[in-house]
C-alpha cells in the first residue's frame, strides 16, 4: 500500500517551517510521497531531497499546480483519500476501517483555508481531535495510528548517516 501526503494551498516564506516539519514528519512516519499546491518552494523541495540522500530511504517530494487534479486523479487509479480535519469523524472510531482496506491512501492536509469541496470529494473526513490543533500533531498521530505503531522502528535503506541511540549524548555513525 502506497501512502503519499497532500499538502493544500503552501505559501512561500509564510508557511515554509510548518510545511517543512510536515514533510519530515510524512517522510520521518513511513509515507513514500508528498504532493504540494500553492506557491512552488525550491528550497522545501531541494532540502527533503538533500535530507533523503543523508538519511536514507525513497521519499519523493513533488509540486502540484492542482489540488482537485491531484485528488481526483488519485481516486480515479483506485486510491482512498483521508482528509485530516478537526470536523470529522473522530480518528478511533474509523482508523480500523481505513487500515483494513489496502487501497493506496492521499492524506490531505489543510494550509490556508481549505476549500468546502474537499470535504465534499473525499472518501474520509478525520478528527484526531475535535479541538483546534497543528496540521503536523494531526498527520503524526494518523499515521501512528495507521501503520500501528510499527513506522517507529522503519529502516531507511542507503542511508550515509544513522543515529546511534543511547540513554544521553548523541552519537551518529557514517556508513561510507
Amino acid at each position: 500500500m502506497e501512502v503519499s501526503v497532500l499538502r493544500l494551498s503552501h505559501r512561500y516564506v509564510r508557511d515554509t517551517r510548518t510545511t517543512t516539519h510536515l514533510f519530515l514528519v510524512a517522510r520521518a512516519f513511513g509515507t513514500d510521497k508528498v504532493v504540494y499546491t500553492g506557491q512552488r518552494d525550491k528550497e522545501i523541495e531541494e532540502e527533503l531531497k538533500e535530507i533523503t540522500e543523508t538519511w536514507g530511504g525513497s521519499f519523493k517530494i513533488e509540486h502540484s499546480e492542482s489540488w482537485t487534479s491531484t485528488l481526483k486523479d488519485w481516486q480515479n487509479s483506485d486510491g482512498e483519500t483521508i482528509h485530516l480535519t478537526m470536523y470529522g469523524l473522530p480518528i478511533q472510531d474509523v482508523i480500523n476501517q481505513i487500515r483494513a482496506s489496502k487501497k493506496n491512501k492521499l492524506i490531505i492536509v489543510g494550509g490556508a483555508k481549505v476549500p468546502g469541496t474537499v470535504y465534499r470529494l473525499v472518501d474520509w473526513n478525520v478528527a484526531v481531535t475535535s479541538q483546534p490543533h497543528s496540521e503536523v500533531g494531526a498527520l503524526s498521530v494518523f499515521l501512528h495510528e495507521l501503520f500501528e505503531g510499527r513506522e517507529l522502528s522503519k529502516n531507511f535503506p542507503n542511508a550515509k548517516l544513522i543515529i546511534i541511540p543511547q540513554q544521553k549524548g548523541k552519537k551518529v555513525t557514517k556508513t561510507d
